[in-house]
């Protein structure tokens, strides 16, 4: 009888001991798992206790801890590129508005008919300068939702092309240059949108024209079961070129920082591309720069 009161008191005491570091352990989490709330830490929890159970729940613990802390990072570059957004998109605006704001105030202050057709002109060109600003803040920030969708067809990928040339044929011209076309005879097909291949053209032309010294050339030829346009242009300043930022959202070549343009066509362009399933990268050899877009042939 001795001998089972004895063992029932150790067991009561085991027991007791068992509770009290429970709660000593608990507490223990509580006081990091507070620290840790209201501190930026890597402090991750631990036990002392030999229990499997309780191990368990430690790792547990630590694995939601780790995906929280990755969220709060991925909230955080969300909030930087936010605010970077926000003052890139308010300087670009900016600009046009300002001189919008300009030649108005010349308009109504001079009597003179050719003065007022020319500012009229003048204010009709940055009018239409903003809306194609507006149009690519619009269409950057359609990309940046990733529910957003583009219906997918067969596209004559080459006649996409010459639509394009003839489109920026006047602009080229103004410029004085006279663009080196190398387009394959037999049309390319791809598997695409239309609406956002023809964009992915327009922005890299337009590229090629702002950015162009005077020799812009383009080419389209298949290549295996991939259809490949390149378009190239001579650069007076190739120096100033950041090879790895030109995709880069609101990213302009210091030579091109007078044009009013938002720096995000290159970057449409390759997020567009990789939409259709299709890629964009660029190239550096001497002067010469070069965007290379590549489709698979349907």
């Amino acid at each position: 009888m001795a001998i089972w009161t004895a063992a029932a008191t150790a067991a009561c005491i085991a027991f007791i001991l068992i509770i009290i570091l429970f709660v000593r352990q608990i507490n223990e989490i509580c006081r990091r798992l507070a620290f840790i709330r209201t501190h930026k830490t890597n402090m991750r929890l631990n036990s002392d206790m030999p229990f499997r159970s309780v191990g368990r729940l430690i790792d547990e613990m630590n694995a939601f801890l780790e995906e929280t802390a990755k969220e709060r990072m991925r909230i955080e570059r969300e909030s930087r590129g936010l605010k970077d957004s926000l003052t890139g998109i308010s300087h670009d605006i900016r600009t046009p508005l300002t001189s919008l704001s300009g030649y108005f105030q010349l308009l109504t202050e001079t009597e003179d008919a050719e003065e007022r057709e020319r500012y009229g002109s003048i204010i009709k060109a940055r009018i239409g300068s903003l809306e194609a600003m507006l149009e690519e803040l619009f269409t950057y920030t359609k990309l940046q939702n990733s529910d957003y969708k583009v219906e997918m067809s067969s596209i004559n990928f080459t006649q996409c092309t010459i639509d394009t040339m003839l489109a920026f044929y006047g602009q080229f011209a103004e410029k004085g240059i006279r663009p080196a076309v190398d387009i394959e005879e037999t049309p390319a097909y791809i598997y695409g949108n239309e609406e956002a291949v023809r964009r992915i053209l327009q922005n890299i032309v337009k590229n090629a024209l702002v950015h162009g010294a005077d020799e812009v050339s383009l080419s389209l030829h298949g290549d295996g079961d991939n259809v490949v346009l390149r378009c190239s242009n001579r650069c007076e300043s190739p120096e100033e070129i950041d090879m790895e930022g030109v995709f880069r959202k609101f990213y302009k070549a210091d030579s091109a920082r007078k044009d009013t343009s938002t720096g995000l066509g290159l970057t449409i362009a390759s997020e567009l591309a990789g939409r259709l399933g299709g890629s964009l990268r660029a190239e550096l050899e001497g002067d010469v720069f070069s965007i290379l877009l590549r489709f698979r042939r349907q």
